[in-house]
């Protein structure tokens, strides 16, 4: 009872009094720890089916969304009849929401390499009525091969990664991976908007791997990439490669913060947007970078 009150203060109460403390002391630890299955509403009205044991769907849970800024720059970005590709799509959270903002007219793509989460984000569209979805249980890479992923932690199942582990593993499975190219159709290509990938070290081959169809973009289009160098370094990658790749084709990088305490969900629910601000050093850290031929200092 306690959780489902301190979940609807947290979420519904105008006051930001003792949210954050609740969050982190209480809710996020016991939700982690005593797993609850429910289908809940996001803040844009779309519904999951969430298990609280890991870590996207117990925030969808708590906050009604995941990732604040990055959602509220995409929400900005979409458009009725746009098309959005997510490669790395999870549970099918962006795709979902995106669903909604492109419309009947517009196009999702959610590329998935596990079977578990291709599944459940095949659920979400069902549970959403999302026509405009299609949905690949498949990964990228930047040429065909088969691919082992690997998950080290069922707290966050959204980890699975093909960077070597040497620890106890929750699971694994392997699956064909294509460049991307090769995996959406020509009008795909041609009309995204935006081009999400969040591939847990494997970036750099899933950049490699889109060389052919970068110029084929429609001039506005916006590739935001969650860059992991130290992942990237263990499967022989740089983000130096990757940045260099994006700037050869006219795209300049920009940052987006990206924090994922709860603590900094209460901040970011009541906080302005934050805006992707001009990157011209090395990647030295995770970062959330968005891509695009706009060239500014930051990024209206």
């Amino acid at each position: 009872m306690f959780v489902r009150l301190g979940r609807g203060y947290v979420r519904h109460a105008p006051s930001a009094a003792g949210k954050a403390s609740l969050v982190a002391k209480y809710l996020n630890p016991r939700l982690r720890d005593n797993a609850w299955q429910r289908v809940v509403r996001s803040r844009f009205g779309v519904r999951f089916a969430v298990d609280t044991q890991d870590l996207i769907q117990r925030y969808l849970y708590l906050f009604g969304v995941w990732e604040p800024h990055m959602t509220r720059w995409l929400r900005g970005r979409l458009r009725p009849g746009d098309t959005f590709i997510d490669v790395g799509a999870n549970v099918g959270y962006y795709a979902m929401v995106a669903s909604r903002w492109v419309g009947d007219g517009g196009q999702v793509v959610a590329i998935e390499a596990s079977p578990t989460f291709h599944r459940k984000l095949l659920q979400h569209v069902r549970l959403n009525q999302c026509g405009n979805v299609r949905a690949i249980n498949g990964a990228v890479s930047d040429e065909r091969k088969e691919l082992t992923f690997v998950l080290a932690s069922s707290a966050n199942m959204g980890a699975n990664s093909i960077v070597p582990y040497d620890g106890p593993a929750e699971s694994s499975f392997q699956v064909e991976a294509f460049p991307l190219g090769e995996l959406l159709e020509p009008a795909e290509i041609s009309t995204a908007r935006v081009i999400k990938i969040d591939v847990e070290g494997a970036e750099g081959s899933v950049v490699r791997g889109m060389i052919p169809m970068l110029d084929k973009l429609r001039p506005d289009c916006e590739i935001t990439v969650e860059v992991t160098p130290d992942r990237m370094a263990q499967l022989g990658d740089s983000a130096e490669e990757l940045m260099k790749t994006m700037r050869d084709h006219g795209f300049h990088a920009y940052r987006l913060v990206n924090e994922y305490t709860p603590e900094s969900y209460v901040a970011a629910l009541r906080g302005k947007q934050a805006i992707p601000v001009r990157w011209r050093g090395p990647v030295v850290e995770e970062s959330d970078l968005i891509f695009s031929r706009v060239d500014a200092e930051t990024l209206p």
